[in-house]
């Protein structure tokens, strides 16, 4: 299929997951501290951005295509950033507020363009707010053409496999970013894409391709699912699907950061999975994507021009 602007901004894909506002704090480090071993920073610069499924669904936009964000935030002035950054965006939200709930915000400290310090606040929803948010769910579905679930862990998708099943049954495309070693709530999705620590956990170890093929069909296989994509870092990525296997290798060039690349990965498989496109046409296209966003600094986004421009 030839893909052009117009057919991407046709696109529609509903981003459901975990959200949260990333924090950065940039400063100079010029001494150590008297009080304890560790670097003295003293901020010059903060900067606010969105993260998680947000990176996700802002990343689709940034491609050009049209992107929903379903998620639970906390009635806290986190929330009222996050919601305002979304708004400039482009990206549709429909936030579900939950007073008991802390928005999660990652802050990171910055010195020297190196990560000093993480510190990360953030608590579970409860599940009046994500039963709420079911409902929202099913009305979003047949608005879209492709259904991607962001999980970070945090209790945002308690409801996923009823979710799956209702996604699968209107006929959309279901692509999830797992975590944990529990993928059994994941079955029946399209395709799921684990990083290789994340599938190590669910798999184990595997002692060379021919082993990590056959773990990774047998996987596939239990789950009913259409493909699963192994995203390997500087060794590209492998979709297993019932043709077998297509490998993609890593595009040779300068890893600056690699934060967010998994998020960028998905969201372009997602905005070409919308437009009709296959899994295995869509996968390079995907890897090229993460190729060019691991040259920047901090979660980050591809747009169509570089994308295209990068073939």
């Amino acid at each position: 299929m030839q893909l052009t602007p117009e057919l991407i901004s046709s696109a529609r894909v509903l981003v459901v997951g975990d959200t949260m506002l990333d924090r950065y704090w940039y400063g100079a480090v010029e001494r150590i501290s008297p009080e304890a071993p560790v670097p003295v920073v003293r901020v010059t610069r903060t900067e606010e951005r969105i993260g998680a499924a947000a990176n996700v669904a802002y990343n689709i936009v940034t491609l050009g295509a049209q992107a929903s964000l379903l998620s639970v935030v906390g009635d806290d002035e986190a929330s009222r950033i996050l919601e305002a950054l979304v708004a400039q965006t482009g990206i549709t939200p429909y936030f579900g507020r939950d007073p008991q709930l802390k928005t999660t915000v990652k802050l990171r400290v910055i010195g020297r363009q190196q990560q000093l310090l993480r510190l990360d606040f953030e608590n579970t929803p409860e599940n009046e707010v994500l039963a709420s948010q079911s409902a929202t769910f099913e009305k979003l579905v047949p608005l879209h053409d492709a259904v991607l679930f962001s999980d970070y862990g945090k209790g945002g998708l308690a409801h996923i496999v009823l979710m799956i099943a209702q996604a699968r049954a209107a006929g959309k495309v279901v692509l999830v970013d797992p975590k944990g070693s529990d993928y059994a709530r994941y079955k029946n999705a399209s395709v799921l894409t684990p990083n290789r620590a994340e599938l190590e956990q669910v798999i184990g170890r595997w002692t060379d391709e021919a082993d990590l093929h056959t773990k990774a069909h047998n996987l596939r296989t239990a789950l009913n699912l259409q493909a699963l994509l192994l995203t390997r870092s500087e060794e590209g990525m492998t979709l297993f699907d019932a043709e077998g296997e297509l490998h993609v290798p890593a595009l040779a060039r300068e890893v600056f950061d690699v934060t967010g690349a998994g998020d960028t990965v998905i969201a372009t498989l997602a905005a070409m999975a919308a437009t009709g496109m296959t899994l295995r046409d869509a996968v390079p296209i995907a890897n090229r994507a993460g190729g060019i966003v691991v040259g920047k600094f901090g979660t980050a986004t591809v747009s169509y021009s570089e994308l295209f421009a990068a073939h």
